[in-house]
């Protein structure tokens, strides 16, 4: 689909990027709304985000996603921040207007839409939830846990120190890596780290605490079926992978930077999963 003059441009920032399917997403909807525009990869080193950043607002982007490790800095960087942003910490998406950076947070929206479509939506309510991570992902997952009512929300961390700034609260619980009290009677294991993505190493936390009826997801993508996830399979548990939570936080990112709010639908899945088995 050719662009002209006047095209909404917007994109992802991350580094690495390359993985990213949200070029692939925002593609699907702009061609089955009809919007002349384009949806850009952006790989950018740490040192280099806030650059970046300043010069795409300056060249007319309408706004980016954020994606490991910017997440955080996105954040920092914005001068606007709505209300998720701020409870979590860090910003997943970075809209431009009037000359000012809005921050925003749609993961922990869509990851509570994402295990209300796989699991039901009382899924997690009064569960007890353990969390790999403390990272910008992690942020948007105990958020999420803790607007669908979780009970008690287990962190697990290789950095305890960042675990511990991490959303204090009265049901939240920081835990060193492969403490098996933080997987003992957990109900939902949600592994909010980069760890699996690409051809990286699986998180390399041991399940053996965690009950066999333990639902397991995974919000790493790319790979679509982790080796995580397999070994959670290969004990019995249901999984959820991470596709879902990639689709429903993507729909206001489109609303904001294209002016529509596009559907979850099965066709989309389907283009997705087709681009991960080709890519």
């Amino acid at each position: 689909m050719s662009i002209g003059g006047r095209a909404k441009l917007a994109g992802v920032i991350g580094w690495p990027v390359a993985h990213s399917l949200s070029p692939r997403l925002h593609a699907f909807w702009l061609a089955a709304h009809g919007i002349d525009g384009a949806y850009v990869p952006l790989p950018v080193r740490r040192e280099d985000f806030a650059r970046v950043v300043d010069a795409l607002r300056r060249a007319g982007f309408v706004g980016v996603n954020v994606t490991v490790p910017h997440k955080e800095a996105g954040f920092a960087l914005a001068q606007d921040l709505d209300a998720a942003a701020r409870a979590a910490g860090a910003a997943n998406l970075l809209v431009f207007r009037g000359g000012r950076i809005e921050g925003r947070n749609t993961d922990a929206a869509g990851l509570a839409a994402s295990l209300g479509e796989e699991l039901g939506k009382a899924a997690v309510s009064g569960k007890d939830v353990a969390i790999l991570g403390a990272g910008g992902a992690a942020r948007a997952a105990v958020l999420a846990m803790d607007q669908l009512g979780a009970r008690s929300i287990r962190l697990v961390a290789r950095n305890r120190g960042r675990g511990e700034a991490l959303l204090p609260s009265a049901n939240i619980s920081v835990h060193d890596w492969n403490d098996p009290a933080a997987l003992a009677g957990a109900e939902l294991l949600v592994n909010a780290t980069s760890a699996g993505m690409d051809g990286r190493p699986a998180p390399g936390v041991a399940l053996d605490a965690l009950p066999v009826a333990a639902v397991v997801c995974d919000l790493v993508y790319n790979p679509l079926d982790t080796d995580f996830l397999r070994a959670a399979r290969a004990r019995g548990h249901r999984t959820v992978d991470g596709l879902g939570m990639l689709m429903h936080q993507a729909v206001p990112a489109f609303e904001a930077f294209f002016g529509e709010r596009p559907r979850v639908t099965p066709a989309l899945r389907a283009e997705l999963r087709k681009a991960l088995r080709h890519g």
